[in-house]
């Protein structure tokens, strides 16, 4: 059985904020264009190509979340045996730290 992914609500949520503001400043094409590379970096995570780094660099006690760059955002995320839970997408000019502190306090909160 081959691994999958999938966005905690967080995440989707994100994202649907991403499709929104991108749909107001460069248009429904580019919206599309950008979700589908987001979702594609979500794939090479998957697919164990990606290189990430953990989150325990920027904040003590969050061994197991992870980061990458994916455009202008991050995809925050949980890389499990089963699947990776990407936990959000945060904007590449927020406070990475800040929030990913804010996500560890929500550890196995990952629907």
């Amino acid at each position: 059985m081959s691994r999958t992914f999938r966005l905690s609500r967080r995440a989707e949520e994100s994202l649907i904020e991403i499709a929104r503001w991108t749909v107001e400043k460069f248009g429904l094409h580019q919206a599309n264009i950008y979700e589908a590379e987001l979702l594609s970096r979500c794939e090479v995570i998957v697919n164990g190509h990606a290189h990430s780094r953990s989150c325990s660099i920027l904040v003590d006690d969050v061994a197991d979340l992870r980061y990458l760059r994916a455009g202008e955002h991050f995809l925050v995320f949980l890389d499990r045996p089963e699947e990776v839970i990407i936990v959000d997408i945060l904007h590449s000019r927020s406070n990475l730290p800040r929030h990913i502190a804010a996500l560890s306090t929500l550890k196995g909160k990952t629907d």
